[in-house]
């Protein structure tokens, strides 16, 4: 994928309720315990979430969807290679709860898996 398109891109972060609400109460998202594991908070584009939800959060029924434009996250936003060599976003900074263009609530579907919602690119 071209990299001045993910740049510009939307990009996605999946996280428990609650703590999207705490991070809308002191106006900044530090991360989850896997993001404080891992040095940085992980995000995913339109294309890689389905595959994010099934793999780290299937079963999981407090989840929202955080939806970013990535150029306005600035230089702290790296895209480094994960799994099988793909480019993923990752924020190396706390993200300011202001900069989301809109929250979802996440459903399950039968099997548990979590619903990526329709028009998410």
């Amino acid at each position: 994928m071209n990299a001045e398109r993910l740049r510009l891109g939307r990009i996605y972060k999946l996280c428990r309720a609650d703590e999207w609400t705490a991070a809308v109460a002191c106006g900044n998202y530090t991360g989850s315990a896997d993001d404080a594991r891992d040095g940085f908070i992980h995000f995913s584009t339109g294309a890689q979430l389905a595959q994010t939800a099934r793999r780290h959060f299937a079963g999981r029924t407090d989840l929202v969807l955080v939806a970013f434009d990535a150029a306005s996250l600035g230089p702290e936003l790296k895209w480094e290679q994960s799994r099988a060599g793909e480019l993923f976003p990752h924020l190396h900074a706390v993200l300011p709860a202001a900069k989301a263009l809109w929250v979802k609530p996440i459903e399950l579907d039968a099997a548990g898996a979590p619903v990526v919602p329709e028009g998410v690119t």
